[in-house]
């Protein structure tokens, strides 16, 4: 693809030159690197394009395609599915936007779907598409975007008759397209291509539940008969073909390689952890009199709005050419940001993380990074959106005083040289694939004998949401459905576990949303919480409504937590020695309990005070690697007078802070525990974890790179120029411990022991099952029928007067009883009992080891309660309507589950027997209680026997609710 040649970028050097000489600059600069020009390498000569295509390629000024574009769409077109993980503007919007030319060419009436994490890159790919389009001969091009500000008769028109290219958002597919397949069966059955953009974002717990996605629109569009390639697109992580192989289950190819040619770069690290956002002014005041195009990014939405304020008071006559750009914009004034940087009218924009993707904004100069962005693959890509017309350009990194910021200060060339982190999926997250299963079993019923759920994790699951009652087998018991007809807006693909709501306690606002074991850390009375750059007091958490309530309050000092935590070892999956330690991964059960906090001033830092809160303990299952230092380093560390919890406690806050050099992570994604002595292992541990329920495939991830963790970590907390710890290097400000005891020595001697000391006992890093097959059918639940011998009691009575007659239901105890009939499983006799008679049913029940009725708690017990002081309530009851209600969420009449179960009917009614005994008729009264009595016995001995009963759904369908007595 061939554009504009690489320039001299004469603004940029005098730019890096005028840096070294500035007064403010010169003294903090850390590094100072250029990397040389590459010339583009060029797709082979006779490389197949159709003639009309040609021209819309001319169109844009492109006459050929770079090598790594031809490979990849030569792949495409033998019909593989393909990752292209390449720097930005390397091209990858033309590769697969020519395949999918083709194909409308040759078939108008084929269908892709474009998936964007992001509205304004969605927009961006429609111009461009329909701009490429609009050059090629012959093509009539129907293309629609599909996403929540897609007005509702659009939408309406859009599914009505679908367009050739649908460009939406895992949302929308979630919600609207697979949730409602129905009503875009035309479309599903026309499917051919799906292109994924940026799917490095889909990692961690958002690319947990779009694994299931995927899955999800792949069942659907088979059950259409369409099975479409995937084409997906990636900044350059470390591993986009186990990233997307995991994301969808199929094989992918990968294209990782760009031969795009670049301009020069110029790599500047400066140390700014005295006032970055004043250095980024500075830094952008001296490029706007350059005319150097800048873009800005900043780590949060504040940050971003005040230096834009800022550098426009500074800025002259430029003031009107900078802009603030982050998420909440109107998309009409995103628009008008994103035209007027890619046509100049703008030199410099500060933005978030909105602005890292792949929209055009044209030909940038200069990144500036206000701090680390958290990942070298980050870094990349946002200093990939500067000198994209092979013009020269710079990335200054103004690092603050976070620990990874000063680590790579200290090891600059990690910037340019090391490899981007692997991004992590784990598509066998329970509680994810819990309600994606739910999800898929609404929109198609599910087979037995289906491939996805022959795997043995999605097996379990089902089998343990069908003994919940969550999903539904059908009588024959070879087929899933889901109880719940529309499940699908319970689950938030970007979130795990309850959210709790903030609301503002002045007029009832919604500020946002906080997921449960950050409310309890962040939001619990008390708290100072800072949102949208307002100061809140918190002034209630309620864990039942889930609701957070605050009043905004102008306060000097902040709040910090203090908590409790145990980690239990539910499974150990893998282990194996790294150095002198033993290094373990596998499922792990963590229990953490806020127990209080303290106030501290804003400006000294000094504690104010110290609170007690009672809240309930944060307790899941999660994925973890825990590592076992050998005894002897502990002992030697103790004899040279270093505190062996200390550096444990060290070792464990530094892992955590570089474990983002790693695993492609957020630190606040990850959870530790330091103990100098866990009672299972018996010796001392440092336990790391995915910090959401199920795990996020982090730990996972990270035990294969466990020798980089460790030799990073020492590095990190070793040279670090401080003398007892700081926040860049083992200090924590999520710690629950107050950082104490920390001992930053100790950890040096500590890890240099691990990693350079004899290595550890040989170990087998196999699978280790904590249960073999038989146990885990145990585990999950019985596999088959099984019978009790327990001897049963079933009890039905009939009584004198109606509800209406004593003032409703809730007065059951003045109905009187008519007549009553047990049936008595030892001696396989039915009794007859009136009201005279009570006291003997009284001593029978008291011998039975166990009751059964219909409806028995709420209406027989209530009834008989007005002839004993017994408390009937203390019985071994079992009440089938109740075990019913407490599956399905709803009531079947005894009639309805006698009619599907058993082939019956009941031989009468309530208010018909209420007449006969009025009558007199006690013949027909007792004969209907008595066969009452043998319908609900055969019942439960039918489910005892089978786990289950039938009942017929609202679609007519006879369906098996599972019963446990």
């Amino acid at each position: 693809m061939s554009g504009p040649g690489i320039g001299t970028g004469a603004a940029v050097e005098d730019y890096i030159r005028g840096l070294k000489r500035s007064e403010h600059f010169k003294d903090r600069l850390v590094h100072v690197s250029w990397t040389k020009a590459q010339p583009a390498k060029w797709a082979p000569k006779g490389f197949p394009i159709a003639p009309p295509l040609l021209a819309s390629l001319g169109a844009q000024g492109i006459d050929r395609l770079y090598a790594h574009q031809s490979e990849a769409i030569s792949k495409i077109r033998a019909g593989q599915h393909v990752v292209v993980s390449t720097p930005t503007a390397s091209g990858k919007t033309w590769i697969y936007t020519l395949p999918l030319l083709e194909g409308l060419l040759s078939d108008p009436g084929r269908c892709t779907l474009y998936l964007s994490p992001l509205k304004a890159l969605a927009q961006d790919q429609f111009r461009k598409l329909t701009e490429a389009a609009a050059a090629v001969d012959g093509l009539d091009l129907t293309a629609a975007i599909y996403d929540g500000d897609t007005p509702s008769g659009a939408r309406k028109r859009i599914r009505d008759l679908p367009p050739a290219v649908l460009l939406s958002n895992p949302e929308m597919l979630h919600l609207s397209l697979l949730a409602h397949h129905g009503i875009w069966a035309t479309f599903f059955q026309r499917l051919d291509l799906v292109i994924v953009d940026e799917v490095h974002t889909y990692r961690g717990i958002m690319g947990a539940h779009m694994a299931q996605v995927f899955r999800r629109l792949r069942r659907v569009c088979a059950h259409y008969g369409s099975h479409p390639r995937f084409v997906f697109t990636s900044a350059t992580v470390g591993n986009p073909g186990e990233l997307t192989g995991c994301l969808t289950g199929l094989p992918v190819e990968v294209v990782d390689r760009s031969e795009a040619g670049a301009g020069a770069r110029c790599t500047v690290m400066i140390d700014a952890a005295e006032g970055a956002a004043q250095g980024a002014i500075l830094l952008l005041k001296a490029a706007l009199h350059r005319r150097i195009r800048t873009i800005v990014y900043t780590q949060s939405r504040k940050m971003a709005e005040l230096i834009a304020v800022w550098a426009q008071e500074k800025a002259g006559r430029f003031s009107g050419r900078i802009a603030a750009y982050r998420a909440g914009f109107l998309p009409t004034e995103r628009r008008r940001i994103e035209k007027r940087l890619a046509d100049g009218r703008l030199l410099a924009v500060v933005s978030t993380s909105a602005l890292e993707s792949g929209i055009d904004i044209g030909g940038l100069d200069l990144c500036v990074l206000v701090g680390y962005p958290g990942s070298i693959m980050a870094t990349r890509q946002r200093g990939g959106r500067v000198g994209r017309g092979g013009q020269a350009s710079a990335l200054v990194l103004l690092a603050g005083e976070d620990a990874l910021d000063q680590y790579l200060l200290r090891h600059p060339k990690l910037i340019t040289e090391h490899p981007p982190e692997p991004a992590v999926v784990n598509p066998e997250n329970p509680d994810i694939l819990a309600r994606h299963l739910i999800c898929a079993a609404a929109e198609l019923p599910m087979d037995r004998e289906e491939p996805w759920l022959g795997q043995p994790v999605v097996s379990e699951t089902a089998e343990a949401l069908a003994r919940k009652g969550e999903l539904l087998w059908a009588e024959d018991g070879k087929t899933l459905v889901a109880r719940s007809r529309a499940p699908h807006r319970h689950v938030d693909l970007r979130g795990a576990g309850n959210r709790y709501a903030i609301v503002d306690s002045e007029d009832g606002q919604v500020l946002g949303e906080i997921d449960e074991p950050r409310a309890f850390r962040e939001t619990h009375p008390g708290a100072v919480y800072l949102h949208g750059g307002r100061t809140y007091r918190v002034l209630d958490l309620d864990t039942e409504t889930r609701r957070v309530t605050v009043l905004a309050d102008a306060v000097d000092y902040y709040t910090r937590t203090f908590s409790d935590k145990e980690v239990e070892i539910l499974e150990t999956v893998r282990q194996r020695g790294v150095g002198a330690c033993r290094v373990f991964s596998g499922r792990i059960k963590v229990t953490d309990q806020v127990t209080g906090y303290e106030t501290r001033r804003i400006r000294t830092g000094r504690r104010i005070g110290r609170f007690p809160l009672d809240l309930p303990p944060v307790v899941f299952d999660t994925e973890g690697m825990w590592f076992c230092p050998d005894r002897a380093a502990v002992s030697a560390l103790a004899s040279a007078g270093g505190d062996p919890l200390g550096a444990l406690h060290a070792v464990e806050h530094g892992m955590i802070g570089i474990f983002p050099l790693v695993v492609l992570a957020d630190r606040d994604d990850l959870g530790g525990l330091s103990t100098p002595f866990h009672p299972v292992l018996g010796e001392a541990a440092i336990f790391v974890y995915d910090g959401v329920a199920g795990g996020a495939g982090l730990c996972k991830a990270a035990f294969e790179r466990a020798e980089a963790l460790f030799a990073h970590t020492l590095k990190g907390i070793s040279s670090c120029p401080c003398k007892t710890g700081c926040p860049a290097c083992i200090q924590s400000s999520r710690c629950g411990n107050g950082n104490r005891p920390l001992d930053k020595s100790g950890a040096v001697l500590l890890l240099q022991r691990l990693m350079n000391g004899p290595p550890a006992a040989s170990l087998d890093n196999s699978r280790a099952e904590t249960d073999g097959p038989a146990r885990k059918s145990d585990r999950h639940g019985r596999s088959g029928p099984t019978r009790q011998s327990t001897s049963f009691a079933v009890l039905d009575i009939e009584t004198r007067r109606s509800a209406a007659e004593v003032g409703g239901w809730g007065r059951a105890d003045r109905m009187g009883v008519s007549c009553a009939v047990l049936y008595d499983s030892t001696e396989d006799r039915f009794f007859e009992y009136f009201e005279e008679q009570l006291p003997a049913l009284f001593d029978r029940l008291d011998r039975a080891q166990q009751v059964i009725g219909f409806n028995i708690k709420r209406f027989d017990y209530r009834v008989l309660s007005a002839y004993t002081a017994r408390d009937l309530s203390r019985l071994p009851t079992v009440d089938l309507l109740e075990a019913v209600h407490r599956t399905l969420g709803f009531r079947l009449s005894l009639d309805h589950l006698a009619a599907a179960t058993l082939g019956r009917k009941k031989t009468a009614h309530g208010l018909q027997a209420l007449q006969w005994w009025k009558e007199g008729n006690l013949t027909d009264l007792v004969a209907y209680c008595k066969s009452d009595v043998e319908i609900t016995r055969d019942l439960y001995r039918f489910a005892r026997d089978r786990g289950y009963l039938l009942f017929d759904d609202r679609q007519g369908r006879r369906m098996r609710v599972p019963v446990e007595w």
